[in-house]
């Protein structure tokens, strides 16, 4: 695949301010991160070099311009206009979003996704976003593998409010307990158990951005015992109670408001 030169023009990003070009010439040279911003209505308005390889197209010209139902599957299309939906309405940043995708190469690998949105532009009533993507640099899986371990993450998602127990988790990937204790670790870093854990405190944090939701819900939401449980669990891996968090949440939503 060739890249554009670095004498392209970008449609729609040309007028930037200059240390905003510069900023998006930088993220070229990252390889391993993958770069777009969208317009509100789900219009990319810049992407970066690994964006476009993402999509398997060969310039950036054949994807500015165009929707995510424009270059991917439909089911990723819709993941992804659900998790724009997200941010976009409750103004919140989704941080740190696990999600398989396939590299240039071809093989599954494993990245966290960060998106935040962004302030409109004058002529616009409401806020575009900005999404990074970042490669763990996991070990390469053949695509068996790595889906076995992607039905895992879903079970989690979808089950955080139940019991979930690792030899449930094994049945899903059709391993052994053994077999996917020591490919979680190795792709992750994380047992079974933790992994589920992690799970209930990144749910947690979504949930206290809103302070309409008792303490006791969210825990309960999240899949914790009771509220003692979330919140020693939550300090653990967090280093702030549930209450210190949505506190400082809050702030930070109050002071770009005013």
């Amino acid at each position: 695949m060739t890249q554009d030169s670095t004498n392209d023009k970008t449609p729609g990003i040309d007028d930037l301010p200059m240390c905003q070009t510069q900023l998006l010439g930088l993220l070229d040279v990252l390889v391993d991160v993958i770069f777009c911003l969208k317009d509100p209505g789900g219009t990319y308005l810049a992407v970066n070099h690994a964006f476009v390889r993402r999509t398997g197209r060969r310039s950036k010209r054949e994807v500015i311009g165009r929707k995510a139902n424009d270059l991917f599957s439909p089911a990723l299309a819709q993941r992804y206009d659900e998790q724009d939906t997200h941010v976009l309405t409750s103004g919140e940043a989704l941080r740190d979003e696990l999600e398989l995708i396939r590299r240039a190469d071809g093989t599954l690998g494993w990245y966290l996704t960060t998106k935040l949105p962004i302030e409109p532009a004058e002529n616009q009533s409401r806020p575009g976003l900005v999404s990074v993507s970042r490669d763990l640099k996991t070990p390469r899986h053949d695509d068996g593998d790595a889906r076995a371990l992607a039905k895992v993450v879903e079970h989690v998602r979808s089950h955080l409010q139940d019991k979930i127990r690792v030899a449930d988790l094994a049945e899903t990937a059709g391993l052994t307990a053994a077999q996917l204790d020591r490919r979680m670790r190795k792709t992750f870093g994380l047992s079974p158990s933790n992994y589920v854990v992690r799970a209930r405190v990144d749910r947690a944090a979504e949930l206290l951005a809103d302070a309409e939701i008792s303490l006791a819900n969210v825990a309960a939401t999240a899949g914790f015992y009771d509220q003692a449980n979330l919140t020693h669990q939550f300090a653990r891996l967090t280093n702030e109670t549930p209450a210190q968090f949505r506190a400082i949440q809050i702030g930070r939503r109050t002071d770009r408001t005013s």
